[in-house]
Parts: C-alpha cells; sequence; structure tokens
C-alpha cells in the first residue's frame, strides 16, 4: 500500500521547480518519447490490420471458402444434406478449372479457366457488386466472362469474341491439334486483386468439361461460409463430412502471403517498441539527475524515520507517473490518428503534392485502418512494463543514499 506522506512526496517532487531546469526538459523529452512510440506502434498496428483485413475480404469475395476435390470417384451429392454443413454454408456450387490460352488480336496469354453453371455463376460474390458489368445470366455454351484488367490487355469489350486454346487434342487428317473454340464476352469484372484479373475467366461448366475433355469426377464442390473468417474450425467440419476427399481453404491457397504479413507486423512490432525503450531510459537519466537534486530532501526524510522502502516507492511512483502519463496520451494519440488516417493522408497528399498510398501499387483505393483492442492492450503493457523496470534502478539507489554523508556536503 502507498501511505498519503509517500503521495504527498510523490507530487510534491514532480512539481517543476526553476532550478530543475534541465530535469524537466528530460521528463518531457521522456513523455514526448514513450508517446510517440507507443502512438506510432498503434497507428502501424492499425494500418497493417486493416490491410490484412482488406486483402482478406477480396480473396474470400474472389475465392471459394474451401474447396473439396474429389481423389477418384464423384463427389457425393447426397453429403450436401448433412447438418453440420448446412449450418455453416451458405452456397454450395459444383465447378471445374483448366489451363489455356486466349489468342486475340495477335496477342496470346496463358488463363485459368472455372466452369460454373449459368444459376450458380449468379450466386458469386464477385458478380453481385457494384463493378460487375453485363449480363449475370449469360454463361452458357460458349459465352465468357473476363475482368475488366484482361479486356484491357486484349482490347475487347462486351460482345467481342475470343479465340481460347486448349491443352486437349482432336484427331483430324494431318494428327492431333489442340482444341480451339471462339468465346463471346457476355461480362466484365473486377476483383481488386490485378493477378486474379489478369489470369481467371468464367465459361460454362459443360463447356469447359467439353472443351478440356473431362467428366463428372472431376468435379469439384466450392463451399461459401456464412463466415469465413474462423476458417479452420469449420474446415475441419468440412474435412469429417468429406473424410476421402482432398479439402483445402482459402487460407491455405495464400498461406505464404498471410505469414509474411504476420512476419512483417511481428517484426515492426519489435522494431518501434525501440522507440519506446529508448524514451524510457530517459526516465532513469531525469530519475537519476532528480536523486541528486534531492539529496537533501532525501537525507532529511531517512533522518525523521521514512524507511528505505518508502524512500524507494516515491521514485518509483514517479517513474511509473510519466511512463503511464505518456502511455495514456499516446494511446489516444494513436487511436486519434488512426480513425483519421485517410483524412491525413488526403491532407498531406494535396499539400505536398505526392502520392502517399498509390493505388496502382496496393489495389486499394483508400488507406485501411483497423483498431484492434488486443493489440493496443499489449502494446499498452508492454509500455507501462518497461517504465516499471527502468524506474527500479534509480528508485534503489536513492534507498542507499546516507543520510549522515549527505547532509555533511549540503
Amino acid at each position: 500500500m502507498i501511505s498519503t506522506l509517500e503521495k504527498e512526496i510523490t507530487f510534491r517532487f514532480l512539481k517543476a521547480r526553476k532550478k530543475d531546469g534541465f530535469l524537466n526538459v528530460i521528463s518531457i523529452f521522456s513523455f514526448i518519447g514513450i508517446s510517440l512510440g507507443v502512438a506510432v506502434l498503434i497507428i502501424v498496428m492499425s494500418v497493417m490490420n486493416g490491410f490484412r483485413t482488406e486483402l482478406v475480404n477480396k480473396i474470400i469475395g474472389f475465392n471459394p471458402h474451401i474447396n473439396i476435390k474429389p481423389y477418384n470417384t464423384e463427389i457425393s451429392p447426397a453429403k450436401f444434406n448433412v447438418t453440420e454443413l448446412k449450418l455453416i454454408s451458405k452456397n454450395l456450387i459444383l465447378s471445374n478449372s483448366g489451363e489455356a490460352i486466349i489468342i486475340k488480336n495477335k496477342t496470346s496469354k496463358g488463363i485459368i479457366l472455372r466452369g460454373y453453371k449459368s444459376d450458380d455463376f449468379q450466386k458469386l460474390e464477385i458478380i453481385n457488386n457494384d463493378t460487375f458489368i453485363g449480363s449475370k445470366d449469360s454463361l452458357i455454351n460458349k459465352n465468357i466472362s473476363i475482368s475488366k484488367e484482361l479486356s484491357f490487355t486484349l482490347n475487347v469489350n462486351i460482345g467481342d469474341k475470343i479465340t481460347l486454346m486448349s491443352p486437349s487434342s482432336v484427331e483430324t487428317i494431318i494428327g492431333n491439334l489442340p482444341k480451339q473454340k471462339t468465346f463471346t464476352v457476355v461480362s466484365l469484372f473486377e476483383s481488386g486483386l490485378i493477378d486474379f484479373d489478369n489470369n481467371i475467366a468464367f465459361i460454362n461448366l459443360e463447356t469447359l468439361e467439353d472443351f478440356f475433355n473431362y467428366d463428372l469426377n472431376n468435379r469439384n464442390l466450392e463451399i461459401y461460409l456464412k463466415n469465413p473468417q474462423n476458417i479452420e474450425k469449420q474446415k475441419k467440419i468440412v474435412q469429417k463430412v468429406f473424410p476421402n476427399e482432398f479439402v483445402y481453404s482459402w487460407s491455405d491457397m495464400n498461406s505464404s502471403l498471410f505469414s509474411a504479413l504476420k512476419v512483417e507486423r511481428n517484426v515492426m512490432f519489435i522494431i518501434l517498441s525501440l522507440i519506446i525503450i529508448v524514451a524510457a531510459f530517459n526516465i532513469i537519466s531525469g530519475l537519476t539527475i532528480l536523486v541528486k537534486n534531492k539529496t537533501r530532501e532525501i537525507a532529511i526524510l531517512k533522518s525523521i524515520g521514512v524507511l528505505n522502502k518508502s524512500i524507494i516507492k516515491i521514485f518509483f511512483l514517479i517513474g511509473v507517473f510519466i511512463g503511464t502519463s505518456a502511455t495514456i496520451f499516446g494511446i489516444f494519440l494513436g487511436i486519434i490518428f488512426s480513425i483519421y488516417i485517410e483524412n491525413i493522408r488526403q491532407f498531406l497528399s494535396t499539400i505536398f503534392n505526392i502520392s502517399l498510398f498509390p493505388e496502382e501499387i496496393y489495389f486499394l483505393s483508400t488507406m485501411p485502418s483497423e483498431i484492434n483492442p488486443f493489440s493496443i492492450l499489449i502494446i499498452s503493457v508492454s509500455s507501462i512494463l518497461i517504465t516499471i523496470i527502468v524506474s527500479i534502478f534509480p528508485a534503489m539507489k536513492a534507498a542507499k543514499l546516507d543520510p549522515i554523508k549527505a547532509l555533511k556536503y549540503e
């Protein structure tokens, strides 16, 4: 417990006096350093959390949340009505895919074709957003849906025709030749991820199977979940329903990307924590000078019977007070900055006429930010713990002061 005397002396020592000018400068710099360190950490973590969320939303908006691929036999339709599967799924869609080459205007390009039935195609999230152009129910026969990015690359528009070449062959009088079919562009989509937009197109499922000489055993089952974020738990449920098929999720398909993001976030946390550590070391300097300046007061306190543990508490509380108040101010500053980071970005871009977050590099029109209370808690606890640790040494030094020698040289 902290006594009333210890509180009174602590607040008395915290008050600025003219002769403590240099000490006040150190305390101010300690306060500013810790506040900025905490604020920068919160801002960086918020931006990285926001970027990850935006990336996840784009990926799960374009890809199936869970994909089931059969090994040898066709996926049993009877399993589609299993209660556990119905509880977690929003849509169950049969699909297939294959690699082909687009030939148009003396330009050839490799592409992945995804096949869907016309009714199932209309259920895809990417088809039901505001950026989709064209007919949603025309994915039949020799129609194809491509991205806006790919339409620009090939210089085609809705209604134009493109030729696709399949790796499967057809017998002719001069030997085996790759299959070729002409498709009509009926719609344009936009995922927001250039790798997807440049490399994927949609055609009718039966047309695709004929084009690649597939049979029904090759069809995949795409599961779209009600809550795609909690993927690992739901993947285990699906694996129990389909124990003899290969089950993989959107997280598995992008594991290297999200592992890199996680490593980057952790490294940034460690590097930026050094700002707080450096600022906290100023507390040691400030408290050490404070002990030196208060030598006479400490000696008098000891002479009237104040215990060493009370002296330790007094100087320890001074350091903790500076660190805690700086942490709280840093949290406030970081949260405010994170909330209005897009407005600040636009303001700075306008003032200095520079692009701080170019859309063509990050594929996002605005700077993302997501405040995570758990991250703020970790940052706050880390900052206060660092402050507590660095406050111990000066406090112990003050307690070891000999009152007789101190008064003798005053």
